[in-house]
């Protein structure tokens, strides 16, 4: 399988929603999702996810899912690395940070691999495309050297899939093995 030669920038098909915050004297309102921001399919599942400092969630890919993610509350550096072949991205990487008091929503693709690390206690709402999948859950290791993401992390806390996933190359065979057996 050829590397990706990596790149810093944005992955093809990811994007940024700023939210508009609308206060008045009774607190605030926000509009989170509008279809017609046309952001890929409509989420058909919303999960919110409370996470404590020093966490780290993923890296994973899904083949057919697709997430639109909020930073509610806090802090977390997203990181994304677009391992689509086909895609005019393909191994564009790139570590952002969102924030609950800069309210943006993020679209991710399939085939872009994302990863989330929690620098501080937060508040994360996302939804998904398709319900959850086993076989749509692909990941590798957060700190793999092929992946090569900068994570201000040493020793973040994983769960134990994460702790025991996969290289990145082997997660990039099985996504590609994934998207061929879906045609």
């Amino acid at each position: 399988m050829r590397q990706p030669q990596f790149s810093w920038g944005e992955p093809d098909g990811v994007t940024f929603t700023p939210l508009t915050t609308h206060p008045d004297s009774r607190g605030d309102l926000t509009e989170l999702f509008r279809l017609e921001w046309q952001l890929g399919q409509p989420p058909v599942q919303w999960n919110l996810v409370h996470s404590r400092p020093d966490v780290l969630r993923g890296v994973h890919v899904h083949p057919t899912h697709e997430d639109y993610l909020i930073v509610i509350q806090g802090r977390m550096l997203l990181g994304l690395c677009d391992i689509r072949q086909d895609s005019p991205t393909w191994g564009a990487r790139w570590l952002i940070e969102l924030t609950g008091q800069q309210l943006q929503g993020v679209f991710i693709p399939h085939g872009v691999a994302h990863g989330f690390y929690f620098p501080e206690p937060a508040t994360l709402l996302y939804g998904v495309s398709h319900y959850w999948d086993i076989r749509d859950e692909l990941g590798c290791r957060w700190d793999d050297p092929v992946l090569n993401l900068p994570w201000p992390a040493q020793n973040p806390s994983l769960s134990a899939r994460d702790t025991t996933a996969s290289s990145f190359e082997q997660m990039c065979l099985d996504y590609t093995a994934a998207c061929h057996a879906a045609v």
